[in-house]
């Protein structure tokens, strides 16, 4: 698993997730906190188009058990240009179950 971690990504993959970084602050700040998951979600995927960026939402994610698939009703909340992964959260820390659920 380290070594995974310390594999340097793809350039592509690092200039996507750049921007979707950037996108991410951009509509934090915009919005500020309180809202739901979901508008921030909407938002999220309005600029992520705005910035040429394709997005799908609420994928879903089946799980994998001795070899059998399971669909257990998980969903990815926003895969971004098939590559990255984002999971919305609307909370003011996050903790070990949030790491978890990613």
């Amino acid at each position: 698993m380290i070594d995974q971690l310390t594999k340097r990504l793809p350039d592509e993959t690092e200039r996507l997730a750049t921007i979707v970084v950037d996108a991410g602050f951009k509509v934090h700040k915009t919005l500020g906190p309180g809202l739901l998951e979901s508008d921030y979600e909407h938002c999220l995927a309005y600029e992520f188009a705005k910035r040429g960026l394709v997005v799908k939402r609420q994928v879903p994610q089946p799980i994998t058990d001795d070899g059998t698939t399971l669909e257990a009703g998980y969903r990815i909340d926003m895969l971004v240009n098939g590559v990255i992964v984002v999971e919305v959260k609307a909370v003011e820390a996050t903790t070990p179950i949030h790491i978890a659920q990613c």
